[in-house]
């Protein structure tokens, strides 16, 4: 294969404070698909993530669980990776900004910005938004909340480093309005430069004092390098980069071709990013490109919320590839997405258990039915072959389009228009009629073979969206031919080679029985997490003397029975081993007098006798619950009057 030269993509790093929500990944999938992607075209791809460990709201964290900050994230940063992993990302490089070089480089990129003049100290007073770690004037407050997450925020005041944005802002604009590309979509570009450039920037806040989990100042030891300055430099400590000198791989894989991150983060990337990169006299990426969010409903996602999906739990349902699918099928380039139980099953059949699915079981069956699993020669050309080969060729042509502009979504529908084109074309040709004659075995044959082609084809597309799908129909197919030169010819299939087994690929979901297992398992979540919660009927708190003035004795029930004109009340004799007593107990419903007899029961002793429906009592036995009720039995070796403390 040609080699292209070299194509460096990043996403964002995850913020390690939580496991994040399918949300949050589906950012990683999306660059998964575009690092497959160039890698079939021949590009060496350098392909990082990983995570941003620094910052108060993990210093919080960390303290709530009474553990330190590097272990909170040392815990975090294993789940964020083992999810990638699960998700079959390729990425190969994953940085954690407390790698140790990574600190050491940015305390040096520090120093150099201070030395040469382009930061300064002074006092912040404004207001702080600790989830998104950033600050906001009273003005870009919405409605007093964080114009980013509508959180609240806190009104802060301390002593920091500042960085003159203003210095570079002119050069910053100038590059942007002259380079085409350089923000995507175009709407992101418009935004940066109408509500930030052109209205005058202003200086970032680039240090903290508030709290110590970050990377020091390494001249400044009160102060701590505030979260942003330290984790977009990540770009660049992954590949070597230092201060003190450049790396190879650095030299080979810098700049960036392209920065993909989510839409409520491209002002740090758009604009502190190429700054920093200006200040240190190094290239800027060739492209940042800000996807929109994938929503739950019309809703984003929140634990609050309760509408939070995770990609582990999904891939547990839909596979992993059908996750991925999904994802990748419903995120429009400029417009937000939507994530719901009902589309995700509605997609899956359709496209993968329908269209995809069934198509290459049904022809690798009837290869193996009417030609003993060998792929035919097509030797037999007729009515719709054409058609079929112009909706390859179609395909691998919009594919390649969409996929270079970052058109996701219409890249992995360009596969599933040939797909079903290909379902059109078994209907048009009619394989079991043709297989009754003899007369017509080349032409079945011929058929045969632009549907195994045609597969072949939509396999080698699918690659960068569903790997694992795409490796299991090329084995059904038993070909190698899987490069991607290879699909923009029709015939890379060699007849004569011996196909695999049809296989299910994706079962079809029946829609009733899952989303009414989904709301039993709902219900016994809400269930459990009930049972976890403080009973509102928790009484205010004792002290040792009220305790002990409770006696509480062991007995044995030697009668039982009910109260006329009482259903919920029993009548039981009680025996204390030095005297017997008459108790009424609101039992009835839950058990039969017969089955209390002699169990042995606790019995509050020194309880002033009352009256219930005309049957005096003297004591209460002890049961747990409202709804259903449980005595406390107690085991039959208890003698009879022992207190109980």
């Amino acid at each position: 294969m040609e080699n292209k030269g070299k194509f460096y993509l990043t996403t964002a790093i995850a913020y390690a404070s939580r496991k994040p929500h399918i949300g949050n990944i589906y950012e990683i999938i999306m660059s998964d698909a575009i690092a497959r992607f160039k890698r079939q075209q021949g590009y060496d791809v350098f392909f990082c993530t990983g995570t941003d460990e620094h910052g108060q709201k993990i210093e919080n964290l960390a303290n709530e669980k009474g553990i330190t900050p590097k272990a909170y994230v040392d815990e975090v940063a294993g789940q964020i990776k083992g999810l990638w992993d699960l998700m079959d990302i390729s990425y190969d490089h994953f940085i954690r900004t407390t790698d140790d070089y990574h600190e050491k480089v940015v305390a040096k990129m520090f120093r150099r910005f201070y030395e040469q003049g382009d930061i300064y100290k002074n006092e912040y007073e404004g207001w702080y938004c600790v989830p998104c770690e950033s600050f906001f004037t009273e003005t870009q407050l919405k409605e007093g909340k964080c114009p980013d997450c509508g959180r609240d925020v806190t009104k802060t005041k301390e002593e920091a480093y500042f960085f003159k944005m203003s210095k570079y802002a002119d050069a910053l604009i100038k590059h942007i309005e002259e380079t085409p590309g350089f923000i995507e979509p175009e709407s992101r570009k418009k935004e940066m430069l109408n509500n930030f450039l052109y209205a005058g920037l202003q200086d970032l806040c680039v240090s903290r004092t508030s709290f110590k989990w970050g990377i020091p100042v390494d001249f400044d030891d009160k102060h701590v390098i505030y979260v942003w300055l330290d984790a977009l430099t990540n770009y660049i400590t992954a590949l070597g980069y230092d201060i003190d000198g450049k790396s190879e791989k650095y030299n080979k894989y810098w700049p960036a071709d392209v920065h993909i991150i989510g839409k409520d983060i491209v002002r740090f990337h758009t604009i502190y990013w190429p700054i920093f990169l200006m200040a240190l006299g190094e290239p800027l990426p060739k492209k940042i490109f800000g996807h929109p969010w994938l929503l739950f409903g019309n809703d984003k996602m929140s634990k609050s919320k309760g509408n939070v999906m995770y990609a582990d739990e999904l891939s547990e349902l839909f596979g992993v590839d059908g996750v991925r699918h999904y994802v990748l099928s419903e995120m429009p380039y400029a417009q937000d997405g939507n994530i719901t139980y009902e589309n995700l099953i509605k997609r899956f059949n359709t496209d993968l258990a329908n269209n995809l699915g069934n198509l290459v079981s049904r022809t690798l069956a009837m290869t193996a039915k009417y030609f003993e699993g060998v792929i035919p020669a097509p030797t037999c050309p007729g009515e719709f072959d054409d058609e079929l080969k112009a909706a390859a060729a179609k395909a691998i042509d919009d594919h390649f389009k969409n996929m270079e502009s970052y058109h996701i979504a219409d890249a992995v529908e360009d596969v599933f228009t040939l797909l079903r084109r290909a379902n059109k074309y078994i209907d048009e040709t009619t394989p079991w009629t043709l297989a009754k004659s003899e007369e017509n075995r080349e032409r079945l044959g011929t058929v045969l073979y632009n549907l195994l082609e045609t597969i072949r084809i939509a396999a080698i597309l699918l690659v960068p969206f569903m790997p694992k799908t795409a490796e299991k129909i090329f084995a059904g197919l038993g070909t190698e031919v899987t490069d991607y030169e290879s699909a923009k010819t029709f015939g890379g299939l060699v007849s004569g080679v011996k196909t695999g087994e049809a296989q299910v690929l994706f079962a079809r979901i029946d829609e009733a029985k899952f989303i009414a297992d989904m709301e039993a398992k709902q219900a016994e979540a809400e269930k459990a997490a009930k049972a976890k919660e403080r009973p509102e009927d928790v009484e205010e708190l004792i002290d040792f003397d009220a305790f002990t003035a409770v006696e509480m004795r062991s007995a044995q029930i030697i009668a039982a029975e009910p109260i006329k004109k009482a259903k919920k009340l029993l009548k039981l004799q009680v025996d204390l081993g030095y005297e017997q007593r008459q108790v009424v107990s609101g039992i009835a419903k839950y058990y039969k007098p017969e089955e209390l007899i002699g169990k042995k029961i606790i019995l509050v002793a020194n309880l002033k006798p009352v009256t219930l429906c005309g049957v005096e009592s003297n004591g209460m036995i002890l049961a747990s619950g409202e709804e259903e009720v449980r005595v406390v039995f107690l085991d039959d070796a208890t003698p009879l009057g022992e207190r109980i403390r």
